[in-house]
């Protein structure tokens, strides 16, 4: 079978898609393949400089393309507030939402504006946030999505309810294979209330496996990151571009299903073209999945339709 890439993306004309991180790594090459598709392409991230670099660059490959930039810093409730308020105050359907931004290995324990730590904050509740403040453009798309980007790392995460943030002990490759175990639950339970609330939305996820991303070098800066970036990166790595390509697959492919989750299909899922991927045990635990739906609403104060 032909893998799968980026010539494969239908038309994606008269869609508009949110990409948040997409101002660099794979969230800009998801944005760059979603506008040369044709959609309409927000670019939501936290840094406006690099924002307008990264517009720049997806107009150059697609000159006649309607490309922006949002700010969006997932680690404030505020922020993620402020802009689904701008996209709601516009009124425009939206056709897809892709999940991608995310922080990883914060050596030492750090919190996010509202006192989440950072990586269960930022990865998870920001998203979440944000898909329920959406929820009513989504609605309104046409076979909308909800693409949320996981980790290979998911398998060794364990939701610690008694410590979700890493207060009474801070473990940092502990706190994210929690939050990428969370953006996985998070994704296969929105599927189950869209389904029982009539919501109308294809919810899937996907990971890029070992992706040459500015997040994996931020990440591999000592420990067993380096590691793996040392020892593995040169023969187990592949491009932010090919890494990109399984949350394209979940985001536009007619085959890809609901509560799907694809990764690449080579090297234990480190690099490949795109497969169904594995999901762990405790990612299929829809009580754990409630459970933190419930958490999450109380922690951001957003609430989604009762089902």
């Amino acid at each position: 079978m032909t893998p799968w890439t980026t010539k494969d993306i239908p038309p994606q004309t008269g869609r508009l898609a949110v990409v948040t991180g997409g101002t660099g790594g794979l969230g800009f090459e998801i944005a760059l393949a979603l506008a040369c598709a044709g959609a309409e392409v927000v670019v939501a991230g936290r840094n406006s400089e690099k924002g307008s670099v990264a517009v720049e660059r997806i107009q150059r490959a697609k000159p006649d393309g309607a490309v922006y930039f949002e700010l969006l810093d997932l680690a404030s409730l505020a922020s993620v507030h402020a802009f689904a308020g701008r996209l709601n105050g516009k009124g425009k359907a939206l056709d897809l939402l892709v999940n991608n931004a995310g922080v990883a290995a914060s050596p030492t324990r750090r919190v996010t504006e509202d006192g989440f730590e950072l990586q269960f904050g930022t990865n998870h509740l920001g998203h979440f946030a944000l898909t329920g403040l959406l929820l009513p453009l989504l609605r309104r798309g046409a076979s909308s999505r909800v693409v949320t980007m996981s980790s290979l790392g998911h398998r060794g995460g364990k939701i610690n309810f008694d410590d979700l943030q890493g207060e009474k002990e801070y473990k940092p490759f502990a706190a994210y294979p929690q939050s990428k175990l969370a953006n996985l639950l998070f994704a296969l339970e929105l599927q189950r209330r869209s389904d029982a609330g009539g919501w109308g939305i294809m919810s899937l996820a996907a990971h890029p496996g070992f992706a040459r991303t500015e997040l994996m070098a931020n990440a591999g800066t000592s420990g067993i990151m380096a590691i793996l970036n040392d020892l593995l990166a040169p023969f187990a790595s592949h491009s932010a571009a090919e890494g990109a390509l399984p949350a394209l697959f979940a985001a536009t492919s007619p085959d890809a299903v609901p509560m799907g989750y694809y990764g690449p299909g080579k090297m234990f899922e480190m690099k490949g073209p795109v497969a169904p991927a594995v999901i762990a045990k405790q990612a299929k635990d829809e009580a754990v999945a409630r459970r933190l739906w419930e958490v999450s609403e109380k922690l951001t104060g957003v609430s989604f339709p009762a089902v």
